[in-house]
This record gives structure tokens, sequence and C-alpha cells, in this order.
């Protein structure tokens, strides 16, 4: 009985690497699962025939022949599952659907004020199922959703469903349950960074800091590719690092944190509150934003500094300003080598792939994934 278990159990562990595999790649041959996975063809065979019985595997097409027969190209059928990511903010309500193989179906980003009250979490449950009602019209592919995967800025206790503490939303100690009771799916709370982070480490398995330069200045540690929360929830709040002893005073209360001074509003406020603004005048060659900027990546210099220094690995650096950041990348880079004496370039540094939703996408892509860590 014993044996019989394990060898299912070794099955089933072969079939979830599999259908990880495929997702990750977008399509694979069997001979590609067969190659990296190291496991026989048999058990490619058997694993892939089951996935395809199942709905979740197809054949996608062919690869191109170097001689002889062409391979098949295998995928995720896409309607096999879909997942939902929600991103609360102070001011706004971001929705994403996605798919099984992790492509955007639609986003949405509406205004909506944050609030810890019984209508607040009615009406954006609210708006979450009209979200889906207006993109998934079959009931048979509202089914298939997997979960609902809500992003917040703030420490979270996710076993409790605790947001412990939001600075950025000024509230402490909220139960989560208070929103996935108005919802009909599994609900799922992460932190904003967090789920960014997720956008990006989906594809490695190195050790990596993500860096979120949104409202907000938090981040995400990625150690053999699992995020480390910390033994509170509260790693990866760089934003709270003091970087300018006794300096500008931070909404957490302290002098000096890194969000003052590297945060998008820094820039943003220049122009309204406008970002995109912000850097359209940059370009044009406003010389006080000129001034702006130059202050901003001296300290964006100073924390990517410190961050390769304690961790010595890769650095991405994500959130709205990342969005803005690949065009730049030669001005920090320069003002990173003059701090940091360690390292011959800066090839450890990088701008995020993903920018407007990443916190939502982020966190759907881990219901698909988790989704498929289940398959029996």
């Amino acid at each position: 009985m014993e044996h019989a278990s394990k060898a299912y159990q070794t099955k089933r562990k072969n079939k979830v690497r599999i259908v990880h595999y495929i997702f990750q790649r977008g399509n694979a041959s069997k001979f590609d699962i067969s190659n990296d996975l190291r496991l026989s063809m048999p058990t490619v065979l058997q694993n892939v025939k089951e996935l395809t019985d199942a709905g979740i595997v197809e054949e996608s097409g062919n690869y191109q022949s170097t001689g002889g027969r062409k391979a098949k190209a295998l995928s995720i059928v896409p309607d096999s599952g879909f997942a939902v990511g929600v991103d609360i903010t102070a001011k706004h309500l971001g929705l994403i659907l996605v798919n099984a193989r992790g492509g955007i179906l639609t986003h949405v980003r509406l205004r909506k004020r944050y609030e810890d009250t019984f209508r607040y979490y009615q009406e954006i449950a609210g708006m979450i199922e009209d979200f889906i009602a207006e993109n998934l019209e079959k009931i048979e592919d509202r089914n298939r959703i997997v979960g609902i995967g809500v992003s917040i800025p703030g420490i979270i206790d996710k076993q409790n469903n605790i947001l412990i503490k939001s600075h950025a939303l000024d509230v402490s100690n909220v139960s989560l349950h208070k929103l996935n009771q108005f919802l009909p799916y599994p609900v799922t709370f992460d932190n904003d960074a967090n789920c960014a982070a997720y956008t990006e480490l989906s594809e490695q398995s190195a050790n990596v800091i993500y860096l979120s330069l949104n409202n907000t200045v938090g981040g995400a540690i990625s150690y053999n590719g699992k995020l480390y929360e910390g033994d509170n929830f509260k790693s990866g709040e760089f934003g709270h690092i003091v970087i300018v002893p006794n300096g500008r005073r931070c909404y957490c209360g302290k002098l000096g944190c890194l969000d003052c001074y590297c945060s998008a509003l820094v820039l943003a406020s220049h122009t309204d509150g406008n970002l995109g603004k912000y850097f359209e005048e940059l370009d044009r060659g406003d010389p006080l934003l000129r001034g702006v900027w130059n202050e901003y990546l001296r300290y964006l210099a100073l924390a990517v500094s410190n961050l390769r220094m304690a961790f010595d690995c890769d650095i991405i650096i994500g959130g709205y300003v990342g969005g803005y950041l690949k065009s730049r990348m030669l001005e920090l880079n320069r003002l990173v080598m003059q701090l940091n004496r360690f390292d011959f370039d800066t090839s450890y540094l990088r701008c995020s792939k993903y920018h407007m939703e990443a916190s939502a996408y982020g966190i759907a892509m881990r219901l698909l994934q988790d989704f498929f860590d289940l398959l029996q």
C-alpha cells in the first residue's frame, strides 16, 4: 500500500512538473520535456496523454523541422482555466483577466477611493463580478475561474487573512474576510510588491531583489526562486530603509526613508500628480525637472548600491517609475558604478518587464501556478 502511494505521488509530481514546464515555456516538444526534466519518454508520453485528455494541454502546431518528422508543439489550453487579479490602492482599483496560458485577456483601472467600510467591500466585490460577467460571457468559462487574487499595499498575514498594517491605505489590523465574503470564488491576498515580483520571477530560479517604485517604495526578495517573506511578513520593506539621517519626514513617522526620495510621487508632484507628464516635460528639457531627476537618480543609485552590497544578486527595478527607466538606465548605471567598487559592471541591474497592473497580473499568474500544483 505504501509503495502504491509513493508511486502515485511520483506520478503526480511528474505531471505537475511537466505542466509547469509547458506553462513557463509557452510551448514545448515532448523531446524538450524529456531532455530538460530528465524524464523517460514513456513517462512523458503517458503524462502528456493524461493532460490532453483532461483538457489541460493541447498540440498547438509544429516546430520547424531540421530533418525528419516535425515535432509537435505542446501548449496549455487557454480556456482550461482563468484567474482574476485585483490591485487595491488608495485611489484606484485595477482589474485583470488572465487565461491559463498567462495571456492577458483584458484589464481596466477604475477610480475608487479605499475606505475600510462594509459598503466599500460590497461595492468592489460587485465591480469584480461585473468585470468577470462582461469578459466571460459563458457560464462554463466563469466556472473555470481558479480564483481571485488581491494585491494590497501593506503587511499581510496570509494565514489569517489580516492586513496587519498599510501606511498607504492608513489602516491596521483589517480582516480581509470583509471582501471575500461577497465573492463566490476562492480569494487570495498578498502584498503588492510581492505580487509584482511574481511577474519577474516566473521564468527564473535565481536569487533576485525586486525594487518597486510606485507611489510608495516597496520590494521583494527571491531566494532560490521563492519569495522570502520574513518572520513577521515584513521583508522587502525597502522604502523604509533610512538613506538620509534626519532627512525628510516619511509617512511612517521616521526621518530620511528611501520612500521620501524615490517614490513615484516625488517626481509626479512636480506636474500635478501626473507621472507621464513629468517625463514628457523632462524630455523637453525643463531645467527644473532635470534638477529633480538628477537628485532622484542619486538617491536611487544609493539604494541600488546598498541592496547590491547587502544581497549580492540581480536587482530588478519595477513599479510606475520602472516603466520610464529603460531609456534612462545609462545615467543610473554610471551613478551606481561610482558608488560600488566591488563590481566591474551593472549587468545585474535591469528594468521590469511589466509596469501598469503588474501587481494584479503577478497574483493572477501565481493563482494559475497554484492551480497546476494541485493537478491530480
